[in-house]
């Protein structure tokens, strides 16, 4: 099933009534419509910029070995 809607006020709002229930899985894939530029989205940074830098403590190596932090597989030599 295809439901067409548009976003506004931090909601999706459906052009139709749709028969979803409880739990129903659904996703979401963005079309711009024509025009529009990219530069009104806000860049990466722009969406993360209050939380960049604020974790403390944390390993040096954790970029290379996130496996091994999050899931306990080997740590990789360089």
């Amino acid at each position: 099933m295809t439901c067409r809607g548009h976003f506004q006020g931090g909601v999706i709002l459906l052009d139709e009534p749709a028969d979803f229930k409880d739990g129903d899985q659904v996703s979401v894939r963005l079309e711009r419509r024509a025009g529009a530029s990219e530069g009104q989205a806000p860049t990466l940074y722009e969406q993360l910029k209050e939380i960049i830098g604020i974790a403390e403590g944390l390993p040096s190596d954790l970029a290379e070995n996130h496996d091994y932090y999050l899931h306990g597989h080997p740590k990789k030599t360089s």
